[in-house]
């Protein structure tokens, strides 16, 4: 199907596509231009409690279809959504901002992702066990933990929900996502290509509304069994308080503060490029963007040398313009963030190498930011930036960087480059991290656990280990009658 300029979103509920009761709706904006494109329609308690009613409906029904028959409805729905890509990107980059390139890419990963559980869901085996009575039969059973309720942000409108839709339904369970309300549309089209490929009603459930009244809602609501949220660390921190309050399981990908090691033996000229390219992706707004360089102080200055020519050779701009590889902010609110962060950093002593100011008056452009010399008190080493700012630290022994990349109570994802073993070697045991990527960008593939430590959640989206979170382990033991 095409997909012509931008469309007004509504609601997912029961297998329908319908609008909020009494019409209520939000303004969908521009980033790069100010501009409302569309709206999205507001749920109310009405319609939530018409959602989650559905999802039961749909669970009851979807856990006795046969893991493999499921398998099958994803990969159509993949190919759907394979198909559509272009047509959806465009959707992502109006709403969101990222280069139309990037936003390519994470529908087509997205398909990528729901073909990989969709195989996944057909290994999960439960197992027999020997029994020490020979006249007892001792099995264990994994069944789905029930309906799902997912919250998601908006600086990966798809990603983030599709490798939660995925474990759902892969696993038997239904699924209701409150998508983000600024990038409402890509999201949508993603639940677009599960029900045209034919998943029964009330298996998938989107809404989109107040996120505290909404969560409020469906956290405490006896038909919602599983929790998932990605988001900052202090609302995941309160939605994991709720779901402990109603014995929910949860899993959380919350912020990060991702440091970079640069030890001496680095590939300088692989560290520039796969640490930079990374950190200005989607303008820094990603959760395992790289934000701490912490470069052994032997090459520092070429470091960061190579940096800012990295930040000032980007174009910027639409993303829906050719050649554009940085896009605007998500929202005015992150250019106000911004300008406090290189103020902070101005005034305890950093040197802001290129950038630090915002670009023009219309849209929501910020310069891709370098501050070296940056002091530990500077708000940018503690606190995640989640825009498109570098800072960068010195270090002399790979011990000192371990210890500051460890200070902090963040632990999602890290990242280094050193040509040696020994280097790896106490890199792996030594970073407190979910994630690590040495001698390269991040590759989040789907087959690999995603997932942080610390302040930086619990629970993987990705690997075999992303199912558990949606399976309940039943002991089963029979004594011959």
């Amino acid at each position: 199907m095409a997909i012509a300029g931008y469309v007004d979103t509504r609601l997912f509920i029961d297998g329908e596509w319908c609008d909020a009761e009494g019409g209520k709706t939000l303004d969908v904006v521009n980033p790069a231009t100010g501009g409302v494109i569309g709206t999205v329609a507001r749920a109310s308690i009405a319609d939530l409690e018409r959602a989650v009613a559905a999802a039961q409906r749909g669970f009851d029904q979807w856990r006795k279809v046969p893991a493999h028959e499921r398998a099958a409805l994803m990969r159509k729905a993949a190919a759907l959504v394979r198909e559509r890509a272009d047509a959806i990107a465009r959707l992502m980059t109006q709403e969101q901002g990222k280069p139309l390139g990037e936003s390519r890419i994470e529908v087509l990963s997205a398909a990528d992702i729901i073909e990989w559980f969709a195989d996944e869901g057909r290994r999960v085996y439960g197992r027999i066990v020997p029994p020490r009575n020979l006249a007892v039969q001792q099995t264990v059973v994994k069944e789905p933990v029930g309906p799902v309720a997912a919250f998601t942000p908006w600086n990966f409108p798809i990603n983030q929900v599709v490798r939660k839709l995925s474990a759902a339904l892969t696993t038997g369970c239904s699924f209701l996502v409150k998508a983000p309300e600024e990038t409402p549309a890509s999201p949508a089209e993603l639940i677009r290509a599960f029900a045209d490929a034919g998943v029964p009603k009330g298996v998938i459930g989107l809404v989109y509304g107040d996120p505290a009244e909404v969560s409020g809602f469906l956290i405490s609501h006896p038909v919602i069994r599983k929790i998932t949220f990605t988001g900052s660390t202090p609302v995941g921190k309160h939605l994991a308080a709720l779901a402990g309050q109603h014995m929910k399981r949860a899993t959380m990908e919350l912020g990060g503060h991702a440091p970079v090691i640069v030890a001496e033996d680095a590939d300088l000229a692989l560290a520039v490029k796969a640490g930079g390219s990374f950190k200005f992706r989607n303008a820094g707004q990603v959760c395992i963007s790289p934000t701490r360089f912490l470069v052994h102080n032997s090459i520092r200055r070429e470091f960061e040398q190579a940096l800012v020519k990295v930040a000032e050779g980007l174009k910027i701009g639409d993303g829906l313009a050719d050649g554009t590889n940085l896009g605007p902010l998500a929202n005015a609110r992150r250019l106000t963030a911004m300008a406090k962060i290189v103020e902070d950093a101005r005034a305890t002593g950093a040197t802001v190498a290129t950038g630090g100011e915002r670009i023009g008056s219309a849209g929501n452009f910020f310069a891709p930011t370098v501050l070296t010399d940056v002091p530990l008190n500077a708000d940018v080493v503690n606190n995640e930036p989640f825009g498109p700012i570098a800072a960068i630290r010195g270090f002399d022994s790979l011990d000192e960087a371990i210890a500051e990349a460890n200070r902090l109570p963040f632990g999602l994802a890290g990242y280094a480059f050193t040509r040696s073993f020994a280097n790896v070697h106490k890199l792996t045991h030594g970073l407190e991290v979910g994630m690590l990527w040495i001698n390269q960008p991040a590759t989040p593939w789907p087959e690999m656990p995603f997932g942080g430590v610390k302040d930086s959640g619990y629970g993987s989206e990705g690997g075999p280990e992303a199912l558990e979170a949606y399976l309940v382990t039943k002991s089963v033991t029979v004594a011959a009658g």
